[in-house]
């Protein structure tokens, strides 16, 4: 069974599935996905999230905010916490630092960040981390603020082998998108190889950045296929293998 670590089901286009969620969610695991989880990325929108896939067993979802949004409302981190009490909940995120798309003074993206780790710290739930450009703050602030007493996820990881033996280190997780598929990822693609068995998860970011061949079209996260085929690839196993090991890598930390 393949699992989706990271998407966005409250922000896919239903259209091609008559408006109907459940649709999706049939052809969802008609391609052999058995579980999904569901990541927040603003406050304003968790309740309608928590709603759309409420009491679904196929679904977990997280709650945070982005870091790339300052307009979104900023939450203490024990609101974050309690937030996190839902019981399909598993996890603060997504959260981190990403100066790819930010600029100016960025503190408050840094206070953001490290208000989710305490947050996390808290709920005794792990977290998931984006960082784009912003490789060096991003693990000091994780062992500033005992990030490594969380654990985690970095999500769609596009960085180097470097950053990612130092999440490791922490006892963080890796998880790879569809962007390993393209062709101007041969770099990153020497990262999967690397990556230990325990600690790879796979992940579409839906409706972002959809694989090949399906890219340049909105993602959905029957295409985490796509993603496991190109790493059995890279690491020599077979699709089953990949399923089953990034299967048990995602409940030893989410549950």
């Amino acid at each position: 069974m393949l699992i989706d670590s990271h998407c966005h089901l409250d922000r896919l286009d239903l259209t091609p599935f008559d408006n109907r969620f459940e649709r999706l969610l049939e052809r969802t695991m008609e391609a052999g996905v058995g579980h999904i989880l569901c990541v927040c990325i603003d406050l304003e929108s968790y309740p309608a999230m928590l709603e759309l896939v409420a009491g679904d067993p196929r679904i977990s979802v997280s709650v945070g905010v982005h870091p790339n949004d300052r307009q979104r409302r900023e939450a203490e981190p024990e609101e974050l916490a309690e937030l996190a009490a839902h019981p399909q909940n598993v996890a603060i995120g997504e959260t981190g630092l990403d100066y790819f798309r930010s600029g100016g003074d960025l503190d408050w993206q840094r206070d953001r960040f490290r208000r989710h780790i305490r947050a996390a710290r808290i709920a005794g739930k792990p977290l998931i981390i984006h960082t784009r450009a912003a490789r060096e703050e991003t693990l000091a602030i994780m062992r500033e603020e005992g990030a490594e007493a969380a654990g985690g996820v970095m999500h769609c990881f596009t960085e180097d082998w470097e950053m990612a033996r130092q999440a490791l280190g922490m006892g963080f997780y890796i998880s790879f998108s569809g962007i390993i598929t393209f062709n101007s990822a041969a770099d990153l693609r020497e990262v999967v190889k690397k990556v230990p068995g325990d600690r790879i998860l796979i992940e579409t970011d839906a409706p972002y950045l959809a694989p090949v061949p399906m890219r340049g079209k909105p993602n959905l996260p029957e295409y985490v296929g796509y993603v496991a085929d190109c790493v059995a690839r890279l690491r020599g196993i077979s699709r089953d293998e990949v399923a089953a090991l990034t299967f048990a890598n995602y409940r030893r930390l989410f549950g």
